[in-house]
């Protein structure tokens, strides 16, 4: 039996070799390569633009005496980029030399390992940072006196009877666990709308692409 054209047609979109309609068989993998690549580049890009604030920030921490913060903040950050770095480079192990298709599976399947591994980073990078403004604020330096503790006495004269902990109002302890917590559990939504604001066009481009070469394998 003859194939029908339709076979044929599909045959020259996913097979690197197939002689029917090779110009849009390239055209699919240029495509593939060009959104890959659009990815990376901005990886990149993203991945130094942290490092570079993160350098500022720790200077600009320490200039307004806050160094504590500007430290979490600055290991928490270069941890993250050390992580992203390490990631990408398996990115750039992907063969570009298979057909279209085959190049966005794998290069889906590299972007879903990213996510779970960022989304499980965000679980410690949200709270970490917040902790990191509380101690840094805290332990900055007012009139000789850190500005928690001067913190503490103007409440103490106002309300004498409350409760400390370590020194602390029980309070406000258990605010600051709360945010925590709530950062915590909320990180995972948190890092995709951040993730999506960033990257959301490209990978709506990645997505598209996909269905119509599904569509076709189908």
């Amino acid at each position: 039996m003859e194939r029908s054209i339709e076979n044929i047609w599909k045959e020259g979109f996913l097979k690197s070799d197939a002689l029917i309609a090779p110009k849009i068989n390239d055209l699919y993998a240029q495509k593939s390569i060009h959104i890959i690549d659009k990815f990376t580049r901005m990886f990149r890009i993203n991945l130094k633009a942290i490092v570079v604030f993160s350098f500022v920030f720790l200077l600009i921490s320490y200039l307004v005496g806050i160094p504590i913060m500007g430290i979490i903040f600055f290991v928490t950050l270069m941890v993250l980029v050390a992580i992203n770095r390490s990631l990408l480079k398996s990115l750039e192990t992907i063969d570009k030399g298979e057909n279209s298709y085959e190049y966005l599976k794998k290069f889906n399947h590299w972007i879903n390992k990213q996510v779970e591994i960022n989304k499980r980073i965000a679980m410690f990078l949200y709270p970490i940072s917040f902790m990191s403004i509380i101690l840094g604020l805290w332990f900055k330096d007012a009139e000789g006196m850190f500005l928690g503790e001067r913190l503490v006495n103007k409440i103490m004269i106002q309300f004498p009877e409350i409760d400390l902990l370590f020194g602390i109002p029980t309070l406000g302890i258990a605010i600051v666990l709360l945010i925590l917590g709530l950062l915590a559990f909320f990180s995972g939504r948190i890092y995709m709308w951040d993730l999506n604001l960033v990257y959301g066009r490209v990978f709506n481009k990645m997505k598209e692409l996909m269905s119509d070469l599904e569509t076709l394998n189908n």
